[in-house]
């Protein structure tokens, strides 16, 4: 498993939580948590995201393997992110602009 540095975490966390919010929720209703009515991103290693979900019987956490598999540089964490978001609308049947 890579680990990465607490400033690229923590950086990751902040554009996630600040700017992503309906992201976060598509990715986690699609990727294990259906009934979620919010979520946060709250960790990631070289292997996965982990998110804090709510739903309506209370909080949990969800961990999300990465789609293409383990990383180990920092562009990579944009890479699958983008992915998990794009495999999460998909799911859901959310029609979404290419990038």
């Amino acid at each position: 498993m890579t680990e990465f540095s607490d400033g690229v975490i923590s950086a990751v966390l902040a554009h996630m939580n600040d700017d992503h919010t309906d992201d976060n929720l598509r990715i986690v209703q699609a990727f294990g948590a259906p009934d979620a009515t919010a979520a946060t991103m709250s960790g990631l290693d070289g292997d996965a995201s982990f998110w804090r979900v709510t739903e309506p019987a209370g909080e949990r956490d969800l961990r999300i393997a990465w789609p293409s598999g383990p990383i180990t540089e920092r562009p990579e964490i944009r890479r699958e992110v983008v992915l998990l978001h794009d495999q999460a609308c998909a799911a859901l049947g959310i029609q979404i602009e290419p990038h």
